[in-house]
Order: structure tokens, then sequence, then C-alpha cells
């Protein structure tokens, strides 16, 4: 795979749009279509990888511990072919050779161009169901340990994949008898008659696969409790690699004689089931994922982990390792997923209200603005084609260029927090503090009051899109995206954990209920890290990059061409390629808006079930 491969060509699945596009927009468009060209359509104008040499440490250290994710040699470039509507000669472009390869023997792998960086994916659909049989040989029963966001959707998601393959392998759920949880198991036909339901390590000694879905906080207390259970020859599949950060931490190690895999999906558990059932009725359907393998003792663990992702209806693959993803995942929801959201609308709300908005009219502008019009911009076409959309342009410019560099200084500091497991050691004693200081709601301040009021009222239609809060919030988006370049992460792994997860998963929730709703409802690890670094994101804007504003600082050139040119709208526009082309149905009670009841979300949790769809 480090060898010169004429033959790979870019992953079949763009859209007809897309298509298109590649077959007839020029490799070196004008100046004036440049400065119009959308997200999307700047996919193959601006193609311009990273260099190697700039990244080489942070690949090196990607590379390093991984099993089923073999390293690759990436000192020759790979020719990737772009498929073209037409059919003619696809358009030829030097592309580095991934850094992780996927050694799988039952799926097939495929070789893409991400923004000039070739990745290997695997590619979710039912049509692989029949293939489960045999990435899953050996598993007779798999424990899913928990009850939080991602463990009904996945239980189920996997017993329907199973089911529909035509397999005897059950899905057990493993909770503690007290836990009120059972309940809600039981309500999703899990049941101690059948043995699909029974206390957590009765299920984890007799399970093959054990999904260890628990809150990270609970699987820092019990791991020692948990590895001793598992039988030899078993997997230990995660889907955050939080666990890998606290045992480095302790200086433990896993279990030599399990495999130890990682499918993180992209999105919050209500995402991940509501998507896998429509795609019984529209056809790729999904929440996108990343897997790794950190351990292989039996030899099969990246199938095992592929077949895994396939049951839970991912509709792509990408590979990375448990650090990495722990590095992402954590960093992420402190920024722009949580955290960032956050502190900026509570920021740019009061802002309005001194320039003498209504508190309705404020509100609109800050959390309408960026959960309706900008989410669905971004989520279609792509951040470059929020700033093409906006009216006043240089207002646009002028929010981003102070809001940049603010913004990146907290996420340089909290990804080196995160990096240095700081982080991971700040949410497990925060947790061990809450007999005496419980978390409280951020969701009871006169802004958050307003804004029930606002959604209540609610017409899609006249949501504004506020160039000002847009240049903000891009700012954000941009920051992260380029601090997890900086710091050696994939593209794939990049866009969809700042850009897919927040547009596709969590802001359309936000969108029904409110930010500060998603903020108090979500894990411990997430809520923690919301209130922690919000208040940061929110002082260094309104103290640095709102006073350079109003001070009337000239808008940064350097920073202006960086977004305009930035890889990553082509990266971006790669991944939405390679998405699905189905929203995910959020039932909202006004207008396009819809209704999530709060009896579906766990206090202290993540969603666990979503309101029926319509």
């Amino acid at each position: 795979s480090g060898q010169e491969s004429p033959g790979l060509q870019q992953a079949p699945g763009f859209s007809h749009s897309f298509r298109e596009l590649l077959a007839t927009t020029p490799l070196r468009p004008s100046k004036t279509e440049r400065r119009t060209m959308s997200a999307i359509s700047t996919s193959q104008a601006f193609a311009a990888p990273v260099a190697a040499a700039k990244a080489s440490k942070h690949l090196t250290q990607r590379a390093a511990s991984v099993a089923g994710s073999k390293p690759v040699v990436a000192k020759k470039s790979v020719r990737c072919t772009s498929a073209r509507a037409s059919g003619n000669a696809g358009v030829r472009a030097a592309t580095s050779a991934p850094v992780l390869d996927i050694d799988t023997k039952i799926f097939e792998k495929e070789l893409v161009d991400v923004a000039g960086e070739g990745e290997y994916i695997v590619r979710g659909g039912r049509h692989l169901f029949a293939k489960l049989p045999e990435a899953l040989k050996g598993i007779n029963t798999i424990g899913v340990i928990g009850w939080g966001s991602q463990a009904p959707a996945q239980a189920q998601n996997f017993r329907d994949s199973l089911a529909e393959a035509g397999m005897d392998a059950k899905v057990c759920i493993g909770l503690r008898p007290s836990s009120t949880s059972n309940d809600e198991a039981r309500k999703c036909n899990f049941s101690e008659e059948d043995g699909t339901l029974g206390e957590t390590f009765d299920v984890i000694a007799k399970s093959d696969l054990v999904m260890l879905l628990i809150s990270d906080a609970a699987q820092a207390k019990l791991y020692p409790r948990i590895l001793a259970a598992m039988k030899p020859g078993s997997t230990l599949g995660l889907s955050h690699g939080f666990l890998l950060g606290v045992m480095d931490s302790d200086g433990e190690t896993f279990r030599p004689d399990i495999n130890v895999v990682l499918v993180a999906p992209k999105g919050m558990g209500p995402s991940v089931r509501r998507l896998y059932e429509q795609g019984k009725e529209v056809g790729g359907s999904g929440i996108n994922a990343s897997f790794a393998v950190h351990q292989d003792a039996t030899g099969n663990a990246t199938d095992i982990a592929l077949g895994w992702s396939v049951a839970v209806g991912s509709p792509f693959t990408f590979a990375t390792t448990l650090e990495m993803e722990y590095r992402s995942d954590i960093f992420g929801e402190r920024g722009i997923l949580l955290g960032g959201v956050h502190g900026i609308v509570e920021s740019l709300y009061r802002r309005y209200i001194k320039q003498g908005m209504s508190g309705e009219d404020a509100f609109k502008n800050t959390v309408e603005c960026i959960t309706g019009p900008i989410t669905k911009i971004i989520s279609t076409k792509g951040i470059k084609a929020v700033y093409e959309q906006v009216e006043d342009k240089a207002e646009f410019m002028k929010a981003y260029s102070a809001s940049y560099t603010p913004c990146k200084d907290i996420l340089y500091e909290c990804y080196e927090e995160v990096e240095s497991k700081n982080e991971i050691k700040s949410v497990v004693m925060a947790v061990e503090r809450f007999d005496k200081f419980p978390m409280g709601k951020v969701g009871t301040s006169a802004m958050w009051k307003v804004g029930e009021k606002v959604r209540a009222e609610r017409v899609e239609a006249d949501i504004p899109l506020n160039a000002f809060t847009a240049g903000v919030y891009c700012a954000c988006m941009m920051a992260q995206i380029d601090t997890l370049r900086e710091k050696g992460h994939s593209f794939s792994e990049v866009c969809n954990e700042s850009v897919i997860e927040a547009v596709d998963s969590l802001n359309p929730y936000m969108h029904a209920r409110g930010v500060a709703f998603m903020v108090d409802n979500c894990s411990y690890t997430a809520r923690l890290g919301s209130r922690k670094w919000a208040p940061r994101f929110d002082y260094n804007l309104e103290q640095q990059a709102y006073v350079s504003v109003d001070e009337g600082a000239a808008v940064d050139a350097e920073k202006e061409a960086a977004f305009l040119n930035n890889p990553a709208h082509i990266a971006v526009a790669n991944c939405c390629a390679l998405r699905p082309s189905v929203d995910i149905s959020v039932v909202f009670g006004v207008g396009s808006a819809r209704d999530v009841d709060a009896s579906s979300f766990k206090s202290g949790e993540k969603a666990t079930e979503q309101a029926a769809a319509k």
C-alpha cells in the first residue's frame, strides 16, 4: 500500500451534482470564479495537500501502536482517479499515501483522495449484512454494557442487523440490578427471560464481544474488574478512547489475551438509531464511524471491528487510533461541538442586547441563526458557503478575522490539556466530587428562558442569517479544524469530529431544545468540559475579538486568504460527498423544527432515545 497504485480510484458514491462538478469545474478557475465558488464547487480547484514534512512528527505518532490499522510508509505519492459523471478519463492528481492501512480479509477497502491526502475507508450498507457471519465468526454473545447515549442505539441496530443476516448471535444488555435503565431496556425488548438482559459482570463474563458503553467515569473506576471478568480470546469494544488515557495515566495496560478495538460513531446515540431506521427505507442512511484496532490477540480483530461498524449502520468507516480518537473527541466537545458554541452564543447574546436588540431578536440572531441556517448551509454546501451566502461579507470577515486567533488560543490550550491527559484526570476528579458539588443546570438563566418563547413561536423561514454571528462561528470551527490538522489528525477524523458531527447530529437537537439543553443533558465528560471551557471562549471573544472590532481594527488579509483557500473546504466537500444524502429526522413541533421531549434524555447522560418520527 506504500507503492505506486495507478489502478486505485476515488471511492464511488458521490452525489450526482458532485460528479457533474468534477466533470465541469476547471482545475484553475479565474479569480472571479474563486471568489464565488462554494465549498462544494472548490473541491478540485484548491487541492493542496499538507506538506509531509510539517506533519511527519504527528503522522509518526498516529502510526504507532496500531495492529489492524497498520501504519503505511508514506514516501511515495499514490495516484487516485476521481470519478467523472461523463465517464471520461478522470482528473488525476498526486495524492499522498495513507498513513493507516485497513487490514481486512472480508470487507473491501477503498482508497479515497481527501484534499490531496490518501485515506482508506470501508463503505457500509445493508447489502454487507451477508458478510457479518464471516466477520463475526466465533462471536456468539455480544454484551452491551450500559444504557446511556450510544448503548440503546448500538444494541438495537446490532440486534436488527444480526436478525437480517440470519445469525443466531445474541445481543445482551449488562446493567446493575438496581439501575432504572433496566426498565428502559425491557421496553426495547431486552429481557431476563430470554437471556438478553442481565447483571453487568455476568454479561461481561459470557460475552465474546464486550461493547463497553458505560460513562467515562464508570470506566475509569471499574476497568480492573471489567478486564478481569472477560474470558480469554474475547474482544473489548470501545466507542471512545477515554479508557486508554486513564490506563496510561495509571501505568496500566490491557490484558494481552484479548482484542481491544474501537468503533466510534460520529454522532449522538439518537442520531445513530434514527438514521439506521431511516436506512431501512432510504439506502445509505447512517452515521459515519471511526475505528481502530489497538490490540489483536486472535488475528481477526480488524474484521470484528468492521463487522460491528457495518452492523450499527455506518455508511463509511475510517481508520484512526485509540489515542487520536480520544484526543479529537474530548477536545471536540469542548470546542465547536458544545463548549465553543455555548461560549459564542452567550457572548453574542449580551453584545446584541447592549447594541439595542430585544431579547427575542438577540436569541434569533445567535442561537437560532447558528442551529438553523448556518447549520443547514454547512451541512449541505460547506463552511465557505456560509460566507458566500451572507449579505454583508465585509461584516462576516471582520468578525472572522477578529475571532479566529482568540478561539485558536483556547483550542490549542484545550488540545494540549487533553493530550497531556490533564483533562482526563480533571474529569475523573470532578465526578468524584459530585456528592459534595453536584452539577447545576445552565439552562435556567434569562437568555434560555427567552429561547423557550422564541422556539415556541418559531417560523423557520424568518430566522436571520446574521453575518457577524456567522463570522464568529465559522472562525471557531476553522480554528478547531486547523488545530487538529496541525496536531496530525487525518482529514476524515477532522471533518467528521468538527463539522459533520456538529451540523448533522448535535446542532439539529440544539435547534429543537436549545444549546443549553444539550449542555445540560449530555455525558458527564462533555458536560464538565463545556462548563469548564465555554466561559473561556466567552471571555476571549468579549475581551479580545469584539473589542478589536469595536476599535475598528482592519481585517487581517492573511487570515482572510487562509480561510478562502483552506484545503479543509475540499476535505469537507469530499467527506460530505461520501456521506448519505439523508438528513436526520428529528421531530420538531413548530415549522420545520421538531420537539424532542425531555423524557427522551437521561439526566447526566446523552439522549437514550428519540421521539417517534412523524
